[in-house]
């Protein structure tokens, strides 16, 4: 299998996973908080960085390279769904008050308090507001961050096969 269909098939998923979340907001009237949106960023990015990885169809170090970058964007977001997962595991009198929304927030503050405000969580960001097969929205995109990381980390150590992906 060569590194542009993997890199092509992580982009499709990042994609759909977009589209899913979207869906959710806009059609089934499920308001993101603001974890939700830093996961969001998080699937972006990994989406854009294998959307360059298939553009660039990198051989040898540079598919270690964009598997690097695959493992620091999908690991970023499942730093952010972690959080998300234990804000919402916490007794509801530890729970954080509820916060104004990101677009205002992005009104008023500085991006880097609407960044620092975001990760910190609201009580938003711990009510479970939807669940399939027992998971949460966060508990579902921790599992698709934790796939990508995987992902990220065979293309950057390999698998001894050096010319499984094109070569050195």
């Amino acid at each position: 299998m060569t590194s542009r269909l993997v890199f092509s098939v992580i982009f499709v998923v990042c994609a759909a996973l977009l589209g899913v979340a979207f869906y959710m907001e806009h059609v089934m009237g499920l308001e993101p908080c603001p974890l939700c949106w830093l996961q969001r960023f998080g699937f972006m990015g990994a989406g854009l960085v294998s959307l360059l990885a298939v553009l660039h169809n990198p051989q040898g170090i540079g598919v270690r390279l964009y598997g690097l970058l695959l493992a620091i964007t999908a690991g970023s977001g499942l730093t952010v769904s972690g959080r998300q997962l234990w804000l919402q595991s916490l007794p509801e009198d530890q729970v954080p008050a509820c916060g104004p929304s990101v677009d205002y927030m992005l009104e008023v503050l500085p991006l880097s308090e609407v960044l620092t405000t975001a990760f910190r969580g609201t009580g938003d960001c711990a009510e479970v507001v939807w669940r399939f097969l027992g998971l949460s929205i966060p508990g579902w995109t921790s599992v698709f961050f934790l796939l990508l990381v995987i992902a990220g980390l065979v293309m950057l150590f390999g698998t001894g096969k050096r010319s499984e992906w094109g070569g050195d």
